[in-house]
C-alpha cells in the first residue's frame, strides 16, 4: 500500500476578507495574496511545488477528495454557525470570529478543506492506504464548535473522525497535535469523551493565552483524556524527542487507539515568525519516524497527518518534504538549506538538560 497525498489547488485560494487590501474577492478571482494573513497560501503551495521538484510527489498516491457535507459538519459545529458562516461567505466575506477572516466563497473552501481530511482518514481506516497526508487549508485545529479562531473556520480533524465513527469504519483515535500553538478546538470538541485521546504539545502561554494548561485533563468521562504539554520557548530538536519519549508514546500506548491522526503544524520550527521553538527540518523528520512507529505498534499503522500551521515560506516546505518523505519511507530528500544556521541557534548543553528536565516533571504530574 501507498502514502496519500490529499491536496486541491482550490485550498490554495482561500484568503483573508477583512484584512484584504484588494477588490472584491472570490468565485474565479484567484487572490493575489493572502489578504494580509500569515497564513499564507505560499507555504503549502512552495511545499507541493518542492514535493514535485524533486520526485517526492512521483512516489505518493496523489488523490483531492469532495468537500465535507452538512451532515458532516453538524456532527462538530451547530446549525446557527454554519449557517451564519455560509450567508458571510455568499455575500462578500469578513470575520465571524477570532482572527478568522474569510472571502467571498471561504465557506465553500472550508468544506473542501475539511474534505480532504475526512478523505485521508476514510481511505486509511478502509485499508485503501497505509498512511496519508491531507494539505488541507483553511486549517482547524483552533476551531471551537460554534466559535472559530486563529484563521480556523472548520475543525478539520473532529469533522474527519466523526464521520469515520458514523460510518463505523473506526471508534477510538488519538489526536497528536504538534502544532506550536496550543489545540483549543480540539480540545473544546472532545473534552467529554473517553473515545478521544487529544494530545498538545506547544509553546506555554502563545495562542490562545489562556488556554492549555497542564491540569486541563478533560471532563467527565474525558477525565485523564487531555494532555496538554506547555513546552518552554526555546525548546528544539532534543525536547520534542524527550516529550514523545516520556509522554505521548506511553500515553498512546495506554490508549490503543484505532487510528493515529496528527495536527501537523510546522510553526515549532526555528524560523517561524509566530513562535519562539527550535525545531529543524531534522526535528520534523524524527517526530514523524517516532509516531509512525508508534502508530504499526499499536494500530496497524493507520496513521494520518493533517497539515495545521506553520508561517515561514523558505522553511516550511523543507519541513514539510521531510515529514512526509518520512510517512513514506522514501529515500528522496531535500537538504536543509539553512541546516547550519539551524544547528548553531540549538539550546546550550546546559538549557537543554534544563528543558528536558521540565517536562520530565510535567511527566510526573501527568503520570508517567
Amino acid at each position: 500500500m501507498a502514502t496519500g497525498f490529499y491536496s486541491d489547488e482550490k485550498c490554495f485560494w482561500h484568503a483573508g476578507g477583512d484584512y484584504a487590501l484588494t477588490l472584491p474577492l472570490g468565485g474565479l478571482v484567484q487572490p493575489l495574496a493572502a489578504g494580509g494573513l500569515p497564513e499564507s497560501p505560499e507555504t503549502k503551495r512552495r511545499l507541493k511545488n518542492l514535493m514535485d521538484v524533486t520526485g517526492l510527489l512521483g512516489e505518493l498516491d496523489c488523490r483531492t477528495a469532495p468537500p465535507a457535507t452538512r451532515d458532516d459538519l453538524e456532527r462538530v459545529h451547530p446549525a446557527h454557525y454554519l449557517d451564519a458562516f455560509k450567508a458571510m461567505s455568499d455575500d462578500q466575506g469578513g470575520e465571524i470570529g477570532h482572527h478568522a477572516p474569510f472571502i467571498r466563497g471561504g465557506y465553500e473552501i472550508a468544506c473542501l478543506s475539511a474534505g480532504l481530511a475526512l478523505g485521508a482518514v476514510q481511505a486509511v481506516a478502509r485499508g485503501e492506504l497505509e498512511n496519508a497526508y491531507a494539505l488541507s487549508r483553511p486549517p482547524g485545529h483552533h476551531c471551537l464548535p460554534d466559535d472559530p479562531n486563529g484563521f480556523c473556520l472548520l475543525n478539520n480533524i473532529a469533522i474527519a473522525i466523526e464521520s469515520a465513527r458514523a460510518k463505523g469504519l473506526a471508534e477510538r483515535f488519538v489526536v497528536l497535535d504538534w502544532d506550536v500553538h496550543h489545540g483549543n478546538g480540539t480540545e473544546a470538541i472532545f473534552y467529554d469523551r473517553d473515545d478521544v485521546l487529544a494530545i498538545s504539545l506547544h509553546q506555554e502561554n502563545n495562542y490562545p493565552l489562556d488556554s492549555g494548561a497542564l491540569d486541563m485533563r478533560g471532563r467527565g468521562a474525558g477525565e485523564g483524556f487531555n494532555i496538554n504539554l506547555p513546552m518552554y520557548p526555546g525548546s528544539g530538536h532534543t525536547a520534542y524527542l524527550h516529550a514523545m519519549d516520556r509522554v505521548v508514546t506511553p500515553a498512546i500506548e495506554a490508549f490503543k487507539p484505532d487510528m493515529i491522526i496528527v495536527a501537523c503544524g510546522f510553526d515549532a520550527a526555528i524560523f517561524d515568525p509566530l513562535a519562539r521553538m527550535l525545531a529543524t527540518v531534522e526535528t520534523f523528520g524524527a517526530l514523524t519516524a517516532h509516531i509512525k512507529a508508534t502508530a504499526q505498534r499499536v494500530c496497524a499503522g493507520k496513521l494520518v497527518l493533517v497539515h495545521e500551521g506553520g508561517y515561514s515560506e523558505a522553511y516550511v516546505p523543507f519541513c514539510g518534504h521531510a515529514t512526509i518523505a518520512t510517512l513514506a519511507g522514501s529515500a528522496i530528500r531535500a537538504p536543509d538549506p539553512l541546516a547550519e544556521a539551524a544547528i548553531k541557534r540549538q539550546p546550550t548543553a546546559e538549557m537543554d538538560a534544563f528543558l528536558r528536565a521540565s517536562i520530565d516533571r510535567m511527566a510526573s504530574q501527568l503520570g508517567f
